[in-house]
């Protein structure tokens, strides 16, 4: 059976990322100062203005409006024709945490010895073995594509481009394997020049080397700036705010989402420091070859040190019984909030480069690494 699948990716210039890395630009500043630091920031951007909320519990003093200016300096946005700039406006209205939320956190409803969960909800982690990353491929590909735009615009191998991008990619499967690519859309911001010459430079320079010829085919459709004008980007075109690409900061829509965005949030907050858990033990599961691909659920409860449930789901991919990887699962690692923000080392400043680059498929992200130990046990079932 033929079927389809797409996903998308935008680049840091994206209204919407230029507000994550801000939010995460803050907390990273936060951190390096004070690594118990509990933040939930949230940013919205528009022509010419910046606008900073949320809540902050630290003994950090950071001046947030520089930092974020920092983030719009390295983004890119330096030029007055670009209509928003690191010269931009900017307000902030940062309050404390919630003391009704610390209590919680502070200490668990279930366990003194642990931190809560700093909410409720519901945090997704998956694997596949499509790439090397073990992630799906369109979202991949869609992910490297907007990497190289912004590669060769910083190089200054294509100057003219501007900081604004998008890509979209449609994989065709065969059953459940690959086939082709359907469709590839990229759309770059640019300055005011010819039309033809933008479209022949990011195919040669963009999307060829980074498809390559074995996936694309005659009858693959290629779209480039198919709007044929995309001078105007950014937060000058387009009101941006935190928390709004959560499908292109995870798994491109090929896995389900707990709704929780990720930038601004300290790791005591599970919507983040449990998707990373759970991605690392989807990863480690399919590495072990006990399945193809891997979704995982967990559930918390504000307060509360232990989830409420995980669930897995292989599939029809496991090569044994999925309780039994379940069961390993449960043996050999604790997803207590404490626990996770110990093993990872999330209360490290590491977070601007999850806003910009995505939050999973990245080696060198200390929830990327496979867990040897877990690993291990999980071999012993095959």
């Amino acid at each position: 059976m033929e079927r389809f699948f797409t996903s998308e990716s935008v680049t840091k210039g994206h209204p919407d990322k230029v507000c994550d890395q801000i939010a995460d630009g803050i907390l990273d500043a936060l951190l390096e100062k004070d690594a118990s630091s509990r933040v939930a920031c949230e940013v919205a951007a528009e022509p010419g203005a910046v606008h900073i909320m949320g809540e902050v519990t630290s003994k950090a003093a950071v001046d947030y409006i520089e930092t974020a200016r920092k983030v719009i300096r390295e983004i890119g946005y330096t030029k007055e024709e670009y209509g928003f700039t690191d010269k931009a406006s900017i307000t902030c209205s940062i309050h404390s945490q919630s003391p009704d939320i610390s209590q919680g956190v502070d200490r668990s409803y279930d366990d003194s010895s642990s931190s809560g969960a700093g909410d409720q909800g519901m945090m997704f982690g998956y694997a596949c073995n499509e790439t090397e990353e073990l992630m799906p491929l369109a979202h991949t590909l869609a992910r490297r594509l907007t990497a190289r735009l912004t590669e060769v615009r910083e190089s200054g191998m294509l100057d003219y481009l501007r900081p604004d991008g998008k890509s979209q990619v449609t994989v065709e499967y065969d059953g459940k394997k690959a086939k082709r690519i359907e469709a590839i859309v990229v759309s770059a911001q640019h300055d005011d020049l010819d039309l033809e010459k933008i479209r022949k430079d990011i195919m040669d320079n963009v999307i060829t080397p980074v498809i390559g010829k074995k996936l694309m085919d005659a009858d693959t459709k290629i779209f480039i700036n198919p709007t044929g004008r995309f001078v105007l980007g950014g937060p000058a075109a387009d009101t941006g705010v935190t928390g709004r690409k959560i499908i292109v900061d995870t798994y491109g829509g090929y896995a389900h989402h707990g709704g929780g965005a990720f930038s601004g949030k300290d790791p005591s907050k599970v919507d983040r420091s449990a998707a990373y858990a759970l991605r690392n033990i989807a990863k480690t599961i399919v590495k072990a070859k006990l399945a193809d691909e891997c979704e995982l659920q967990v559930a918390y409860a504000i307060g509360v040190a232990k989830p409420l449930s995980l669930y897995i789901n292989t599939f029809g991919s496991s090569k044994v019984e999925e309780q039994m990887i379940l069961n390993c699962v449960l043996d050999n690692v604790d997803l207590r909030p404490d626990e996770i923000i110990r093993h990872f080392g999330l209360k490290a400043p590491i977070y601007l480069k999850t806003a910009r680059c995505g939050h999973f498929g990245i080696e060198d992200y200390p929830w990327e690494k496979v867990d040897e130990n877990l690993l291990k046990e999980l071999k012993k079932l095959l």
